[in-house]
């Protein structure tokens, strides 16, 4: 089947799973460009109510019967389905095309001569967050696709007019490899997803084809071992190679940091031995400097200036679920954050715990079986830098739990961490416990942030009548 000619001939898309963080910016723009966009889900969120206020119609059902309800011309579904979805399983038996999310996304793309794909295990939803408001606030009206919301337009995706598409390219799966990126960032390549890459070296390949999907510019991390390593094996030539890090052997790296309020760091921009520049930004942590480098880079060579980009990287706060405070009551500090792999937790709370907190609680929602067991010493090791560490049960979402893994064996080996099977038991307790003074701060890339929701509203409701 060819995906790009029949999107110019239908109207009627169906999503399985359509309120995934992958699925939904997608659906945001097909319905901006005109299409009729159903869809099915079992978990309600925010997500949800964006669609359906957007006219998308959605069943909370995965069902057969929605197949007959909507009669879609195309029916999309998520690689996050559990196998045996009988929604799933009667499309992929029907007669209507059927395809996986990466396929439409691959074929979106190349509606666009300008594609900037964002890959890296660590980062992606960042960068591309503050590289998107960068080119919004400057007018160049770019279609977006990103893992997380947008603070400024409130939304995962939008449809622009220009020939810019600017979106996060998952290495999961290698779903990346269906993208026709003009331009690239790599920000980094760590031990992530081993279920479906089994080693290190697998992974670098696949970043290596990536690289060598490009078409026009790549610019990497040239401190990361692993991201080098991609590079130097790509076969093709031809392209623009740009390097950003810490170390001054970089084209891009910083100079004289400092770090606001103890956390948000403020630097000279260097390229190529020159300053060019100063920034602060209005996001923590030391990992955001690199972030926000690879972001400087390609809006630079896309025509933006160094007054431009420092305007808007002050008024840049953060993504959504990227260290997003949801509220501040009764001294209480409530923040959420989508750090789900020890790199991400380890950088998040070093952050966090040096602000200035009395007591850093932090609470964690281990997502998959397979990545808690494989960073299962690494996990212990991150969640003991908080002063206190509380859990869910493991989300299992896309995996079922055939080696026996639980949460208890990742709290065994962190002192004085507790758990609880369920999220409200695990936001009673905080609650129970945290003073005036400390941070509330909820992990993970699964649904721990509706405990956060649910704590902001009971802690509101408590103190503020």
């Amino acid at each position: 089947m060819d995906i790009d000619s029949l999107l110019k001939s239908i109207k009627k898309i169906h999503f399985i799973g359509i309120g995934g963080s992958g699925m939904c910016p997608l659906a945001e723009i097909l319905i901006a460009n005109g299409y009729t966009l159903t869809g099915s889900d079992n978990n309600p969120g925010d997500n949800i109510n964006k669609l359906r206020d957007l006219g998308a119609s959605i069943s909370m059902e995965q069902v057969p019967e929605n197949l007959v309800k909507f009669a879609p011309e195309l029916i999309v579904y998520t690689n996050a389905i559990l196998p045996g979805n009988p929604e799933l399983a009667a499309a992929m038996s029907g007669d209507v095309p059927c395809v996986e999310r990466a396929i439409l996304f691959g074929a979106i793309s190349r509606l666009f001569s300008n594609c900037i794909g964002v890959c890296g295990t660590h980062g992606k939803t960042s960068t591309t967050s503050l590289l998107s408001q960068l080119f919004l606030e400057n007018g160049l009206d770019p279609t977006l696709v990103i893992g997380g919301r947008l603070p400024l337009i409130d939304s995962h995706g939008r449809s622009g007019k220009s020939e810019t598409m600017i979106c996060e390219a998952c290495e999961f799966k290698d779903t990346f490899l269906e993208l026709s990126p003009d331009t690239s960032i790599i920000l980094n390549i760590d031990n992530d997803h081993m279920e479906y890459f089994g080693t290190i070296e697998n992974s670098i390949r696949s970043f290596t084809k990536f690289a060598d999907m490009t078409t026009n510019l790549i610019v990497y991390n040239g401190d990361d071992k692993n991201t080098c390593t991609a590079i130097k094996n790509m076969t093709t030539t031809g392209k623009k190679l740009i390097t950003f890090g810490f170390s001054d052997i970089n084209d891009y790296s910083p100079a004289n940091i400092t770090y606001n309020r103890g956390a948000y760091p403020e630097f000279d921009v260097i390229y190529k031995g020159e300053n060019i520049g100063h920034v602060a930004l209005g996001f923590p942590g030391k990992h955001s400097v690199i972030n926000s480098l690879s972001a400087i880079a390609v809006a630079l060579e896309n025509g933006l200036t160094m007054e431009q980009i420092s305007k808007t990287i002050g008024n840049f706060k953060g993504a959504g679920r990227r260290y997003e405070v949801l509220g501040e009551i009764n001294g209480i500090t409530i923040a959420d954050d989508y750090a789900h792999h020890p790199t991400e937790l380890k950088a998040t709370l070093n952050t966090v715990m040096s602000m200035g907190f009395n007591n850093v609680w932090a609470v964690f929602q281990p997502f998959t079986y397979s990545r808690t067991k494989t960073h299962m010493k690494a996990f212990a090791e991150a969640l003991a830098i908080p002063t206190h560490c509380v859990m869910t049960e493991i989300m299992g979402s896309r995996e079922i739990n055939t080696e026996g893994i639980y949460t208890s064996q990742l709290a065994s080996l962190i002192p004085g961490s507790v758990w609880y099977e369920t999220q409200k038991e695990v936001a009673d307790y905080v609650m129970s416990k945290a003073e005036p003074g400390d941070l509330i701060i909820t992990l993970g890339c699964g649904d721990i942030y509706k405990a956060a929701q649910y704590m902001v509203k009971t802690l509101g409701e408590r103190f503020n009548g």
